[in-house]
C-alpha cells in the first residue's frame, strides 16, 4: 500500500490530538451492578495494572494492522480494531483505533460507539460517510471522502461508511477510548438474545409483524475483527 506508513503516522497524529485530559472519564462497560457481597465482586472500568518494573516494550506494541481484513462476507467490510484487549499498554490512555476494509460496494453498516468519539482518516478509495444527531432535529451530516480526507463522528452518534468507489477502500479509525464498544444497530434490534417482542419492532418502523419475524430469523453479520 502506498504511503501506508506516511499516512498512518497522520492517523496517529490525529490520535493525539483528543485534549490529554479526557482520559476515559465514563464507565468502560455497558453497566455496572451495584452488590452489597464485595466476594460477588467484579473489578470494572478498566484492567488490574501490571508493575512497572515488569511492563516490557511487547506491552506497548501491536502488530499487524497492515494486513487487510476479510471483506467476503454480508457487508461488504471488515474491522480490524486495536483496544486495550489486544494492545494492553493502552490502558488508562483513552484511546484505540482501527482499520477499515471495504470492498466495493462494502458498508460498514450504522452503528454507534457508546464510549468513544471517532476520527476517520480515508487511505485508500472512496467513502460516502456520515451521522445523525439526536432527536427531534435527527439531521444528516454526510459527506463523501477521499484519500487524505478525514471526518469526526460525535460520541454515541449513530453513524456509517459506504464504499461508493470503483475499487476497494481503507481507513484508519482513532477512538476517544480505550474500549469503545460498538451497537450496530439492526444487529442489535433484530438480533437480540431473547428476541424482543415483534410487536415493539413493528410498530417502531412502522412495518408488518410478519416481516419483523422474517428478520429476526436472518443471520445478521458481525464485521468486528477483535471488538471490545
Amino acid at each position: 500500500m502506498k504511503n501506508l506508513g506516511f499516512v498512518l503516522s497522520i492517523a496517529v497524529f490525529a490520535l493525539a490530538l483528543f485534549p490529554a485530559s479526557a482520559y476515559d472519564p465514563d464507565p468502560l462497560q455497558d453497566f455496572c451492578v451495584a452488590i452489597n457481597e464485595p466476594k460477588d465482586a467484579v473489578f470494572v472500568n478498566g484492567r488490574f495494572c501490571k508493575s512497572p518494573k515488569l511492563a516490557n516494550p511487547n506491552d506497548f506494541f501491536f502488530s499487524g494492522l497492515n494486513i487487510p481484513g476479510n471483506t467476503s462476507n454480508q457487508v461488504g467490510s471488515a474491522v480490524t480494531a486495536v483496544t486495550v484487549d489486544q494492545l494492553p499498554g493502552l490502558n488508562t490512555m483513552g484511546i484505540s483505533l482501527a482499520r477499515i476494509d471495504f470492498a466495493i460496494n462494502g458498508l460498514n453498516p450504522p452503528h454507534t460507539h457508546p464510549r468513544a468519539s471517532e476520527i476517520l482518516v480515508v487511505l485508500e478509495g472512496t467513502l460516502y460517510v456520515g451521522f445523525v444527531n439526536s432527536n427531534p432535529e435527527n439531521s444528516l451530516f454526510a459527506k463523501v471522502l477521499n484519500p487524505g480526507d478525514v471526518y469526526v463522528f460525535p460520541k454515541g452518534m449513530i453513524h456509517f461508511q459506504l464504499n461508493v468507489g470503483k475499487t476497494k477502500a481503507v481507513a484508519v479509525a482513532g477512538l476517544s477510548s480505550q474500549n469503545p464498544g460498538v451497537i450496530t444497530i439492526a444487529n442489535a434490534l433484530f438480533n437480540t438474545n431473547p428476541p424482543i417482542n415483534p410487536e415493539v419492532l413493528a410498530i417502531a418502523f412502522q412495518l408488518d409483524e410478519h416481516l419483523v419475524q422474517v428478520l429476526q430469523k436472518k443471520f445478521w453479520y458481525y464485521n468486528s475483527k477483535n471488538a471490545a
